[in-house]
């Protein structure tokens, strides 16, 4: 089977889709689109009307551009209030030959949830640490040979309201929800590297209302934090200063200022009309020291909580999300945490932007869990594959519960 999948982000600013095809290993990109977002504060749907309007909107833009209707989606929740706790479990091995298969590991991954989920919450995921087949440790246990099969594992959960609120909106908008996870593992799935995953760091999303701080130990979330302030917080203050609207404080940014002040130049200019009626002038150096000032006071807050979300040293930091887009922020990246940390940079044909990371890591998180338990799955039947692909030689393409039906694809429950 073609594994094709796709993922939603519903953010402050921007709702993302991205829609691939994991072939070998790769994740070839289908289509990557972004809408407006409406309905959403701080990443929490607070008007969820609102929020169906702006997923039907974008979900029609796929359905023209691929020629066939999307109805099953891997998402992302909001994550300030997520759990991590430790699971432990340890199995019998009762196959033939006593080799370990993807069966037992499902088993001793459902048995290590057993009593971690508090009321009022929900699982969004469980992460292996590291198993043991009999006395020998092993990320892959698949395979090998024993009579016991043990793990301890990261346990992930959210209040249940959280999730709920998300997957009912999807489901309103015709979307089945097959999987869920935390912008947090989605960024770090997108950027990191098998250094990133033998160490300790920190992966810092910056987006337009929050700033999610995540500790990844050896590949894995342990700890995170979200800050309720983001980049809106730039156009609140060019508004402000320049007295001019919403909408033109953003293009303004987008088109003329620097994240740094280095290489601003004050014969750079842009003019404009206020919301007095009167025209200024904007120069790129005046500009770039308000948008820096309070770029550099975003990413101290960050830096300032990292002490205490950990005691462990710190081997990396990758910062990521959309407002990591902005020409020359690598420098302010530099300034405030030193060469320790990063921009990340995606390098996938089709979603080159950070926006797109935490949708990308979900299809890449989602791909390897299947894989470790011997599953296959695509968003899309036989007949809509074939018809995808009849599509792309017309056009160059770029339980009760909601929950019970996304853990089935996990756990033979």
């Amino acid at each position: 089977m073609r594994e094709v999948l796709a993922s939603i982000d519903i953010g402050s600013s921007k709702i993302k889709l991205v829609v691939g095809e994991m072939l070998n290993g790769e994740l070839h990109i289908l289509c990557a689109l972004d809408e407006e977002s409406r309905g959403v504060k701080k990443g929490i749907i607070v008007e969820p009307s609102e929020t169906e309007y702006a997923v039907k909107k974008l979900m029609k833009k796929a359905e023209d551009l691929l020629g066939v209707k999307i109805s099953k989606v891997i998402t992302s929740i909001n994550e300030d209030a997520a759990e991590f706790k430790i699971g432990e479990a340890s199995i019998s091995i009762t196959s033939p030959g006593l080799e370990v298969g993807a069966s037992d590991i499902i088993r001793v991954l459902d048995q290590s949830i057993q009593g971690k989920i508090v009321k009022d919450y929900e699982l969004v995921t469980v992460i292996p640490i590291m198993f043991k087949v009999d006395d020998h440790k092993t990320r892959m246990p698949k395979n090998m040979r024993g009579s016991s099969l043990s793990v301890k594992s990261v346990v992930v959960s959210l209040p249940k309201r959280d999730i709920y609120n998300v997957a009912k909106v999807l489901e309103r908008c015709g979307l089945e929800v097959v999987d869920i996870s935390l912008d947090s593992i989605g960024s770090f799935y997108a950027h990191s590297n098998e250094t990133h995953e033998l160490n300790t760091g920190i992966m810092i999303d910056v987006g337009a209302e929050t700033i999610k701080v995540a500790v990844f130990n050896k590949g894995i979330i342990i700890n995170n934090l979200v800050l309720g302030i983001g980049g809106s917080k730039i156009d609140d203050d060019l508004q402000y200063i320049y007295k001019i609207t919403d909408e033109q404080s953003k293009k303004i940014k987008e088109k003329l200022a620097l994240a740094n002040k280095k290489y601003a130049s004050k014969h750079e200019k842009e003019s404009i009309i206020n919301t007095l009626g009167e025209k200024i002038i904007i120069n790129q150096l005046e500009l770039t020291e308000f948008v820096m000032g309070r770029l550099q006071e975003v990413l101290n807050m960050a830096k300032n909580e990292i002490n205490y979300l950990t005691k462990k040293e710190i081997s990396y930091i990758i910062i990521s999300g959309g407002l990591s887009e902005m020409r020359d922020f690598p420098i302010s990246v530099e300034s405030v945490f030193g060469r320790i940390a990063t921009v990340g940079k995606l390098n996938i044909v089709g979603a080159r932007d950070n926006k797109y990371a935490a949708c990308i890591g979900m299809l890449k998180y989602f791909d390897s869990k299947i894989h470790m338990r011997d599953k296959e799955f695509s968003i899309f039947s036989q007949d809509e594959l074939e018809q995808l692909v009849a599509n792309g030689d017309k056009k160059s393409l770029p339980s009760d519960s909601i929950l019970g039906k996304i853990f089935g694809i996990f756990f033979d429950n």
